[in-house]
């Protein structure tokens, strides 16, 4: 069976690499269109499947290998202003080695390390884009006892 959910996207959400996009878009925050969530989870299914679909103007064509790359953003560079050290050496509170925010966030660190734990476990990820429309994400998760852990040997 499938179970589906609208998500609002509010102030300052979004999805790593769509968020520059959406903001050219979708100029009032308070029109952004929902992101909807599809979980499908049959009794006899070999995966569950998590679809996550955004209406946030799409990642061009030309992106596409490029957004598995670490490092790699379309975030504003002033995302990384946070992250600086306050001089201290032990850094700020809003950014350094003890953030309370979260240290990763934006910049380019998210779809790789998903698609790695998802791999590691026996399923994947992928996206699919429509450059002008929007963007579908793909989780595909073994169930459980399905799959061996991959140690190496």
């Amino acid at each position: 069976h499938s179970v589906g959910m609208g998500m609002g996207m509010g102030m300052g959400g979004g999805t790593g690499t769509g968020i520059g996009v959406v903001d050219n878009t979708h100029v009032d925050a308070n029109t952004w269109p929902p992101i909807e969530v599809i979980v499908s989870d049959g009794f006899f299914n070999e995966d569950v499947v998590i679809k996550i679909a955004d209406e946030g103007g799409g990642i061009p064509r030309s992106n596409m290998n490029k957004i598995w790359s670490y490092l790699y953003t379309t975030a504003d560079p002033s995302v990384q202003d946070g992250l600086r050290s306050d001089g201290s050496g032990h850094g700020s509170r809003t950014g350094g080695d003890h953030s309370v925010d979260a240290p990763l966030a934006g910049l380019g660190y998210g779809l790789p390390i998903s698609r790695s734990y998802a791999r590691y476990f026996g399923g994947d990820v992928s996206i699919n884009s429509m450059e002008g429309y929007g963007t579908d994400a793909f989780v595909h998760l073994r169930r459980l006892g399905d799959s061996r852990e991959p140690l190496p040997f």
